[in-house]
Formats: C-alpha cells, sequence, structure tokens
C-alpha cells in the first residue's frame, strides 16, 4: 500500500489499515525514525489497556521465578 503526500504535508491512511488497526478520527500517530526510514505506529487511546494480554504465551512466570532464584544465590 502507498500513499501520497499533499504539499501541505499530509498523507492519508489506506482504509485497510484504518480498520485491521481500528483507527479513527483522532487517533494520534507517532513517528519514529530508525535510520534507514520511517516507522509510523498508532498510538491507542488508553496505553494501559492496549497492553493487557501482550505477554501472554511468553513464559514471564517462569522467567520471574527464575529471576527471583538467581537473586537470591
Amino acid at each position: 500500500m502507498k500513499s501520497t503526500l499533499s504539499d501541505r504535508g499530509q498523507t492519508v491512511v489506506p482504509a485497510e489499515l484504518r480498520r485491521r488497526y481500528d483507527m479513527g478520527p483522532g487517533t494520534e500517530l507517532a513517528w519514529l525514525d530508525t535510520g534507514h526510514g520511517l516507522l509510523v505506529v498508532p498510538l491507542p487511546g488508553n496505553p494501559l489497556q492496549a497492553l493487557i494480554g501482550r505477554g501472554r504465551g511468553e513464559g514471564l512466570l517462569d522467567k520471574l521465578l527464575a529471576d527471583r532464584r538467581h537473586d537470591r544465590r
């Protein structure tokens, strides 16, 4: 997908991406300069709510317990 930059520096987020990432009017976008290009990331309206469930399946409890065992030694 691509979009064009206007003479006022504006662009359009393609409709398919707006639907996929639940972006609507007022959605804030973060523009990150990676040094090799730009990365555009939609910012959630409620950042804490957006984090719920992000660590699922990562074995975080096991990692935490292993770190605590290590610290005790």
